[in-house]
């Protein structure tokens, strides 16, 4: 996401993963922000400002009474050019602070004058995190609308294991940008399918397909961030289920089936962007098939076909959006899918671009409908799922993409 022209404020406490913020500073840094950091007194035994001077470029904030700037009040003007604000680590101390209004640092004023969208990620010992107080204070900043970051479970610095370790700074950023990023699909039911389907052979083999789910991961994670409600039916993957969005894990074509069916009705607009198998094995072995010496053959049958079934149920105003991979007359082909499957959209690509192969990050597609035909350039993934997210959006509302 560019984040140029956005003003990050990202307050640092005394915690032992102070120093994990100097990453998210630089990589939201790298991404166009203005980064501004305010530490606590004590968040200076972990880590000294002058690092986060070093890669934000901009002063770091730790005295309220600071002579050495130019003549505003500083909490004040840094709080009114913020668009978001995080805290990490938020210690228990500090997450008492804000929860009731005190505001003895820069830190704290800064945080209290600010009316931009507010983060605090926890981050502290097991106990003190489930202490009844802790929590209730945590509920306090969340009755007043801060978005409080769960923390992760694992081994503590401390030496204890269970909740309390800040997430990775990735996990961190990709909360900041979620705060930052127009709600344009907010109210909007979607369900995407993606990765590929495994059908048994026997109970050590599968037919498959290469398919990384990428493009599909991508299409939910920026429909969650831009205000959907994302359901995601998704074959086995390498890949990290995108913050924000309801994951149902499936392997056959067949389960896939009934997780898609099960949700189809609620939804707003389905995007099927899975690999599903066409076919599947007639039978299969109890027992792993041994090799012989002659030729196997495998008898194979259909499987239900997902987005035909879609088509033929869809409900009054529920957009379907299919994809269409080709090796040969793409646009063709994916215009009698498009009509033979009553879809109101299909993106078609051809494996054989360049750039458009299965397991890369990049692709380039056609968006057809019935009325038009939008050809994209080589894109990242996630630059395609925000244009054809507006594609539908425009085609849903009559509004400009």
């Amino acid at each position: 996401m560019d984040l140029k022209g956005k003003h990050v404020l990202l307050g640092v406490s005394g915690g032992i993963a102070a120093y994990k913020i100097a990453s998210l500073a630089s990589a939201l840094k790298k991404q166009g922000a203005d980064v501004t950091v305010l530490m606590t007194k004590n968040a200076c035994e972990f880590i000294t400002p002058l690092t986060f001077e070093t890669l934000t470029g901009n002063k770091c904030l730790i005295d309220t009474f600071d002579r050495n700037f130019e003549f505003s009040v500083e909490h004040v003007s840094v709080a009114q050019s913020a668009d978001v604000i995080l805290v990490a680590p938020a210690t228990a101390n500090i997450i008492a602070k804000l929860a009731h209004g005190i505001a003895d640092d820069m830190l704290t004023t800064t945080y209290l004058a600010c009316t931009c969208p507010k983060l605090v990620s926890p981050s502290m010992n097991t106990r003190m995190y489930k202490n009844p107080v802790t929590q209730d204070n945590i509920e306090t900043l969340r009755r007043y609308g801060t978005q409080v970051i769960l923390p992760d479970s694992g081994y503590l610095a401390c030496g204890d294991t269970g909740e309390g370790r800040m997430p990775d700074p990735s996990v961190l950023q990709k909360h900041i940008e979620y705060a930052l990023t127009e709600k344009d699909l907010a109210g909007k039911k979607i369900l995407v399918t993606a990765g590929p389907t495994q059908e048994a052979l026997d109970p050590v083999r599968f037919l498959s397909n290469h398919s990384s789910g990428k493009m599909g991961y991508r299409i939910a994670e920026r429909a969650a961030m831009r205000g959907a409600e994302v359901t995601l039916v998704s074959g086995k993957t390498a890949l990290d289920t995108p913050l924000f969005v309801k994951k149902i894990n499936v392997t056959s074509a067949e389960e896939m089936a009934e997780a898609v069916l099960d949700n189809a009705a609620e939804q707003d607009i389905i995007i099927k962007a899975a690999a599903v198998a066409d076919y599947r094995p007639k039978t299969v072995a109890d027992e792993k098939i041994k090799k012989k010496d002659d030729d196997l053959y495998i008898p194979l049958e259909r499987t239900r076909d997902i987005l035909k079934t879609l088509g033929e149920n869809k409900k009054p105003g529920q957009f379907l959006c299919g994809f269409s991979m080709e090796t040969e007359h793409m646009e063709e082909n994916a215009r009698e899918k498009l009509v033979k499957k009553n879809l109101d959209l299909i993106v078609a690509n051809n494996v054989k671009t360049e750039g458009a192969g299965f397991a890369v990050d990049t692709n380039v597609v056609k968006l057809i409908s019935r009325e038009e035909t939008v050809a994209l350039p080589l894109l990242d993934k996630a630059e395609v799922a925000d244009r054809l997210l507006s594609h539908i959006l425009h085609k849903i509302t009559g509004t400009a993409e």
